[in-house]
C-alpha cells in the first residue's frame, strides 16, 4: 500500500535512521557546544552589566567626592582671601600708625629746634641789648643829662642798633 502512493518503506526507515543519527550527532557535537558558548555569553553579558552598575555607581560616588572637595577648596579659597584681607587691612593700619608715628616725631623735632633757634636769638637780642645798653650808658655818662640830649642819645643808640 505505501508503494502504491510512492514510498518505499526500507528507503524511508534509511532515511528516518539517517534523520535520528545526524539529529543525535548535531545534539552532541553542534548543540551542546552552542548552548554552552551561549550560556558562557549570557554570563558574560551579565557580569558586565554588573561591572558597568559597579562602574557607574563609583563613578556617582567619585563625581560627589569631587564636588564635595570643589566646595571644601572654595571654602578654604574664600578663607584664604578674607584672612589676606584683614592682612592687609592690619598692615594698612600699621602704615598709617607708623608714618603718624613718623611725622609725630617730626614735628616735635622740628618745635624742638624752633624753640633752640628763638632761644638762641632771645639771647643774641641779650647781647645785643646789654651791647647798647652800655654803649648809651657810656655816651649818657660823658654828656650831661639833659632830657632833650637823653631821648636824642636813645633814639641815636636805637638807629645804631638797627643798622648792626
Amino acid at each position: 500500500m505505501l508503494e502504491a502512493i510512492g514510498i518505499n518503506l526500507p528507503l524511508l526507515i534509511a532515511f528516518v535512521v539517517n534523520f535520528l543519527i545526524l539529529f543525535g550527532l548535531l545534539g552532541v557535537i553542534l548543540y551542546k557546544p552552542v548552548l554552552k558558548m551561549l550560556d558562557e555569553r549570557t554570563s558574560k553579558i551579565k557580569e558586565s552589566m554588573e561591572q558597568a552598575e559597579k562602574i557607574k555607581l563609583q563613578l556617582a560616588k567619585t563625581e560627589t567626592e569631587i564636588k564635595q572637595q570643589i566646595e571644601t577648596a572654595r571654602k578654604d579659597g574664600q578663607k584664604i582671601i578674607a584672612q589676606a584681607e584683614q592682612i592687609g587691612e592690619r598692615l594698612k593700619t600699621e602704615a598709617k600708625d607708623e608714618a603718624r608715628r613718623e611725622a609725630e616725631a617730626l614735628v616735635t623735632k622740628a618745635q624742638a629746634e624752633i624753640q633752640h633757634q628763638r632761644d638762641k636769638d632771645i639771647e643774641e637780642l641779650r647781647t645785643q641789648f646789654a651791647a647798647i645798653a652800655i654803649s648809651a650808658a657810656e655816651k649818657v655818662i660823658n654828656q650831661s643829662l639833659d632830657k632833650e640830649k637823653h631821648s636824642k642819645l636813645i633814639g641815636e643808640v636805637l638807629e645804631e642798633a638797627k643798622f648792626k
